[in-house]
């Protein structure tokens, strides 16, 4: 195997090497692109239209820049070994005159759960799904290539999307990746499951990614990362060929520097698989809206926003410790003068439009909630995998359903078992449970009443609301249950006196210059309007660009000047060459 990639990596150099001697102009350019750190969609693409870079050397200055800081960071799990092929395929066809779309030509990862038929692998970071392959592209995948994106590589995630430790494991760690930190704070907790997509994009590893969402995995690491994140309505994107937890929660949606950069992604994933994933006839429309068309500055104006202030969970109670009254006050006050911000551009702010938690307090009402879920998770998660797994077309551990995994799992050194145990994998068998149990049924009714009526729904409809918004951290749980979308736009973050907290392994929860997030939540298939209130409060407040990652790659657009983009860097080499060892 490493002899193939080896003989690959060769012709490829000669290939470029000869054929790639591409736009010799511009000895200074470098200065004249802004820092990938925070260059968005559109920039690349004026700077590609005019000819100004190729997709080509966009990809090799990313390739470069993971190079520097992965070994640190751990946010990719492997490159794509035909990226540059890919790439050079896709400046042609624009030389030619034809252009995709938006992503023509762009650079995206994507969550190592979700399926790609090529040369890598999709391992949901478990080392049992090494060289298994599929039989196809998953659709969210086949869409973004048909829209001209490049698929540049595989984003590391907590091993099995968190599904799988109660105790000892960690956000951003899998057996095939290891131990992913975040870029805000020196061995940072980057959240999770979508913890590399977050860390990735963040530091501007690649323009976009995709990330999925069961509870939180979307949200909370855009939100740690600094970034937007949309979680979709469950139904919008399709699942298939993604490593499932349940098809109840389960969706695809993008974490990107920008609502705009988020908008373009989504608008090209969304839409009905109707062959593959049955929730997406749900959709109210046949062709799903371009996103990019809700991003107006004025849609605030006349909207009634509520606040749940009974449903925020208290910042101090996030972590599994107890946080500093001080960073507590740091958040509080960054929520408040969102308040005033919306009023100014127009809106109407409904205070205290609380859920009724059907007459329980927080502490009570989420409970009831997580009791439901958990039946629901387990069950959907045992007979999901099982259904992925009969897709596959090789299957070299002959890992064929949960009790498989468990096996494998206990008796592989890399997965770190016992010290990171299968508690949640050994719950789901001792239910003895299916899910066409009544139980299962059930227990999925009583969530869905207590998230909707006793919740998001039955707040909206009381207060007669456009969309809530709370803190980002948090509030995801509900949304989960109900499969209702949400959208997180940078909000701010602790300041540099801010006290540090850890928990899981001294990976930092909070602490100086970590991040935090506003979301706006909302009922089915309301994103257009959630994007633009999104859209309308991130263009009064730019905090992305003021808060800055202490881990920055130094490798930009135009340092290579006339060198074109031939194969300079042994570490790029190696890096395809090997897959992922760093």
């Amino acid at each position: 195997m490493r002899f193939l990639f080896s003989l690959g990596v060769l012709l490829l150099h000669l290939i470029y090497s000869q054929a790639q001697i591409l736009s010799t102009a511009h000895d200074d350019v470098a200065s004249s692109f802004p820092s990938l750190l925070d260059i968005t969609i559109d920039e690349l693409t004026e700077f590609l239209k005019d000819g100004s870079i190729t997709s080509s050397q966009l990809v090799q200055t990313y390739l470069d820049r993971i190079t520097e800081v992965n070994p640190k960071l751990r946010a990719i799990n492997e490159i794509n070994p035909d990226v540059l092929d890919i790439a050079q395929r896709l400046d042609a066809e624009r030389a030619a005159g034809l252009i995709r779309g938006p992503l023509h030509g762009i650079p995206i990862l994507i969550k190592d759960n979700i399926a790609t038929n090529d040369k890598m692998n999709n391992t949901s970071g478990s080392l049992c799904l090494l060289g298994a392959k599929v039989p196809r592209d998953s659709f969210v995948v086949s869409k973004l290539r048909a829209a001209g994106a490049i698929i540049l590589g595989k984003a590391n995630l907590s091993e099995w999307a968190y599904c799988r430790s109660i105790n000892g494991s960690t956000n951003g760690w899998s057996a095939y990746g290891g131990q992913g930190t975040g870029a805000y704070y020196p061995n940072q907790n980057p959240c999770g499951s979508s913890s590399g997509s977050g860390v990735a994009v963040s530091i501007g590893l690649a323009a976009a990614a995709l990330g999925t969402e069961t509870a939180g995995s979307i949200i909370c690491p855009s939100e740690l990362n600094n970034l937007v994140g949309i979680k979709p309505t469950v139904g919008l994107t399709s699942r298939d060929l993604v490593i499932p937890i349940s098809p109840r929660q389960d969706t695809v949606g993008p974490m990107a520097k920008t609502v705009t950069d988020a908008a373009y992604v989504l608008s090209v994933i969304a839409g009905q698989d109707l062959k593959h994933d049955n929730y997406t006839s749900a959709q109210p429309f046949a062709t799903p809206p371009d996103y990019t068309k809700a991003l107006n500055l004025s849609s605030l104006h006349g909207a009634r926003i509520g606040i749940p202030r009974v449903g925020i969970i208290p910042y101090q109670h996030l972590h599994g410790h107890d946080s500093s009254k001080k960073n507590a006050e740091t958040a509080s006050a960054a929520f408040n003068a969102t308040i005033k911000l919306l009023e100014s551009a127009g809106a109407t702010v409904v205070d205290n439009a609380d859920m009724t938690f059907c007459g329980h307090d927080l502490q009570g009402y989420l409970e009831k909630l997580e009791d439901s879920r958990n039946i629901v998770l387990n069950i959907d998660f045992l007979e999901s995998l099982e259904k992925y797994l009969s897709n596959l077309i090789v299957n070299p551990a002959e890992i064929h359903n949960l009790l498989d995994l468990i096996a494998f799992t206990k008796s592989e050194p890399g997965e770190d078992y016992p010290a990171r145990d299968i508690a949640i994998w050994e719950h789901a068998i001792s239910l003895n449970l299916s899910a066409s149990s009544p139980e299962v049924w059930q227990a999925y009714q009583d969530g869905v009443h207590l998230a909707s009526e006793c919740g998001i729904i039955g707040a909206m409809d009381t207060y007669n609301l456009d969309a809530l918004i709370m803190p980002s951290t948090g509030a995801s749980i509900i949304p989960a249950v109900l499969g209702t979308p949400m959208v997180t736009v940078p909000m701010g973050s602790l300041g540099a006196d801010a006290d540090v907290g850890s928990s899981q392994r001294d990976l930092v929860d909070e602490g100086p210059n970590i991040p935090f997030g506003l979301s706006f939540l909302g009922r089915k298939w309301s994103e257009e309007k959630l994007i633009s209130y999104a859209y309308a409060y991130e263009q009064r407040t730019h905090f992305r660009r003021q808060i800055k990652p202490y881990l920055v790659p130094k490798a930009e657009l135009g340092q290579r000047g006339k060198q074109g983009i031939a194969f300079e860097s042994v570490q790029t080499q190696e890096l395809l060459v090997e897959g992922r060892e760093w």
